[in-house]
């Protein structure tokens, strides 16, 4: 051990744990940490962003289309509170980041001395929206706290963790042995649990297993594979789940599904998810009983009521349950799955219009292709029906729900991996957040292919005011920059598509050429996709034919694929 400063301690930390990305923006508190970056350029690249917004959403990006950990660093105070809207969704999502958070100097923490960025408690901030937060005291601290954090990522469900490095740490020097790579370490399940279990659905004739984002955290898809085709039961995926089974398996399905498969089973296995309706309720299995596995305490928990809970990670709980369960004999189900999918097709073509540039999306992606996913129109009906076919080739924003985040996460994932085609859907409104990291992903080269269709409104904002409020709109129309010009003035090129056909063409070329550019789509109204998301929304009234086309092509006879 030599005597070095805390930041290079905090780096050296970082690259131990095989960091390779940094995704920050600099500032006087962290000066310390960017100057012990700067030395090591040549292990960690450093990705400067426009906004501290961005960061974190690069970071999940980066993370949830990895499985690695990803790293964001911002000063304190304003930038911190810039941060935790992506600190929010990846603890929405269960994803592995970790943000380095700036300080005042360590002396004057909790004072109230009106020092530069101070804000109150900022660490309490930071424990009410992460799995762990750590506060380094001194420079000799700061490898065993990095070391902390990804034990903490790296154990049970993984959530973001934080660690607030103050500027006088940093900058101090002290003699600290850095700690070896820290592996993972999955909670392995009861055996008595296991052997329940597996008796439960030996018996059991018409199984369904849901499974949600820990499988795909736990890279346990090989084996839900092995137990489905085992036990020759439906897989139902969450929005976190998607692709945890290839979405051309004859046993796949959306979670839509659910409505039709639990009139006739007669037992569920719900893995690595949350399990509650989207508004917070028990999910109705119609009467059929629950086995609940999930590395998460909590989620066993009510308001779920289960015939049995297993506290396990999901990859060696399901691999002890088909060791367990051994061979078993099951009736082909072929023509019932049959009679679900054109269940399916039925209820989906009441989104017919975003089911058809989804398509085009889905026909220019690779297999390996990403599809980062927005809080817009085409982005809910790709929540349910998107189909992924590998883990970690879809990215949506969970539970938060968060308006925004798609482009900028959409950067992180292509930063992760830049030989990989990933494409990132966005709305006019949500896109207004972080479209100035059009200059990050010019400055760094990174071939995103960014689609943003514009209807001039929030649009979901706009059609509730419109069914429920009598068309009494408020705040809900937008002005808009022109998309074209807007790329050009950052040197992206840009195109624009008016139809899903146009779209397929145009993608095509795009993921192909592997530069940075916009595709602008300007779209008119969609049909409402609430009563597919939400179960007890009423159906609405269907919208007259190429209302989702741009104003200027309606009725003109346009044809979309």
């Amino acid at each position: 051990m030599t005597a070095t400063t805390g930041g290079d301690l905090l780096a050296d930390a970082l690259i131990a744990q095989g960091i390779d990305t940094v995704f920050g923006i600099p500032g006087v508190q962290l000066d310390g940490a960017a100057d012990a970056l700067y030395h090591r350029a040549d292990r960690i690249d450093f990705v400067c962003a426009r906004n501290e917004q961005a960061t974190t959403y690069m970071a999940d990006g980066y993370a949830r289309s990895t499985g690695k950990v990803g790293v964001a660093m911002v000063v304190p105070g304003p930038g911190v509170l810039n941060a935790l809207a992506g600190v929010a969704t990846g603890y929405s999502a269960n994803s592995q980041t970790l943000l380095i958070a700036g300080q005042i100097d360590s002396h004057a923490i909790g004072k109230g001395l009106g020092a530069l960025h101070e804000i109150p408690d900022q660490t309490g901030i930071l424990e009410r929206l992460t799995k762990w937060t750590g506060t380094a005291r001194s420079a000799a601290e700061v490898p065993g706290l990095v070391a902390e954090a990804f034990r903490q990522l790296k154990s049970g469900r993984p959530r973001p963790v934080a660690l607030e490095v103050p500027p006088d740490v940093l900058t101090a020097t002290a003699e600290a042995a850095i700690a070896g790579l820290v592996t993972p370490a999955p909670i392995v399940p009861d055996q008595r649990d296991v052997a329940r279990a597996a008796e439960l659905l030996r018996a059991s004739r018409r199984p369904m297993i849901v499974v949600g984002g820990g499988v795909i955290a736990a890279g346990a898809s090989a084996v839900l594979r092995e137990l489905a085709e085992l036990l020759e039961a439906p897989v139902l995926m969450t929005e976190n789940g998607r692709g945890a089974l290839d979405a051309r398996h004859r046993l796949s399905f959306d979670s839509l599904a659910l409505r039709t498969l639990r009139e006739d089973a007669d037992l569920v296995l719900a893995v690595g998810t949350r399990f509650v309706s989207t508004f917070g309720t028990q999910v109705d299995t119609n009467g059929a009983p629950v086995i609940l596995m999930n590395a998460e305490c909590a989620d066993l928990e009510g308001p779920r009521a289960s015939a049995l809970a297993i506290l396990s990670d999901a990859r060696v709980g399901l691999e002890a349950l088909v060791a367990e369960i051994g061979a078993v004999s099951r009736e082909d189900r072929s023509a019932e799955f049959a009679a679900v999918r054109a269940w399916l097709e039925e209820q989906l073509a009441d989104i017919a219009p975003q089911r058809e540039y989804l398509g085009a999306i889905r026909l220019a992606l690779p297999e390996d292709g990403v599809f980062v996913s927005e809080f817009t129109q085409v982005g809910y009906a790709a929540s349910m029906c998107y189909p992924a076919y590998q883990p970690r080739t879809y990215v949506g924003p969970g539970y938060q729900g968060t308006l925004g985040y798609g482009f900028a996460t959409a950067l992180g994932v292509k930063a992760a991996d830049p030989s990989r085609a990933v494409v990132s859907v966005n709305g006019d409104g949500g896109f207004s957040w972080t479209l100035q990291e059009l200059s990050t992903m010019k400055r760094y080269g990174l071939g995103l292919t960014t689609i943003v269709f514009h209807d001039g409104f929030y649009g979901n904002v706009r059609r509730i005011q419109k069914n429920r409020y009598g068309a009494r709109f408020f705040a809900s129309d937008l002005t808009n920059p022109d998309y074209p010009a807007l790329a050009g003035a950052f040197g992206i090129a840009s195109v624009t598509a008016h139809d899903p056909a146009s779209l397929a063409g145009v993608l095509a070329d795009a993921v192909t050429a592997n530069e940075p550019i916009l595709i602008d789509v300007p779209v008119g109204e969609f049909p409402s996709p609430w009563h597919l998301i939400h179960e007890g929304v009423p159906r609405p009234a269907p919208l007259p034919a190429g209302s989702h086309l741009a104003p200027a092509l309606q009725g003109q006879g346009v044809t979309s694929a």
